[in-house]
């Protein structure tokens, strides 16, 4: 009986820069949700983070003839979908701070039942409340270390900046976020 082996992300990169576009769609399926998550978490809207996940795919395909397989690819991907969301922050010229009902339902993250959708539609707000007081660079930080698993090194790597102001960043954030849920506590 013949056993499902899953391909590797280097043998779907090798196969989409053949010309085939089922590898190319496998690559895209693998790391869809963990880009739009991502996307949703920094701007705080679907529809941006929709466009975003568009953009950072379009960027992938383009350059993926330059990865040169050095490192791992969702690493090189993710430095990719923070300087997409840099650079879009950056060209509405806003730090996006959270407003009340303005939070979209995250589509890759649904539930079954309408009270458990609720309670996590509910979490989800309460969360990106907390991370629009972060500044960006906290704010991916925090992004890249707890939600995308990512070690310092990688997370140095993708955005360029040293270990020692990754950490610097996430300390200032994390005291910053435990202030807010001390205060929310409190009430």
């Amino acid at each position: 009986m013949p056993m499902f082996i899953k391909k590797s992300d280097e043998k779907l990169i090798e196969q989409a820069l053949d010309g085939s576009q089922s590898s190319w769609v496998k690559l895209v399926k693998r790391y869809e949700g963990l880009v739009y998550n991502y996307c949703l978490r920094m701007t705080f809207q679907q529809t941006d983070a929709m466009d975003l996940m568009q953009e950072v795919f379009l960027a992938v395909y383009r350059n993926l003839p330059a990865y040169r397989g050095d490192g791992q690819f969702k690493a090189w991907m993710m430095r990719i979908a923070a300087n997409k969301t840099a650079d879009f922050l950056r060209a509405r010229g806003r730090n996006p701070l959270y407003q009340a009902g303005e939070v979209e339902h995250d589509k890759y993250h649904s539930s079954s039942s309408p009270e458990a959708e609720y309670q996590q539609f509910s979490q989800n707000r309460e969360i990106l409340k907390m991370l629009s007081t972060l500044s960006e660079e906290q704010r991916m930080v925090v992004e890249l270390k707890f939600f995308q698993h990512f070690t310092f090194e990688e997370i140095s790597q993708q955005t360029g900046v040293a270990i020692s102001t990754i950490k610097t960043r996430l300390y200032s954030a994390l005291q910053k976020l435990k202030g807010q849920m001390e205060v929310q506590n409190a009430l």
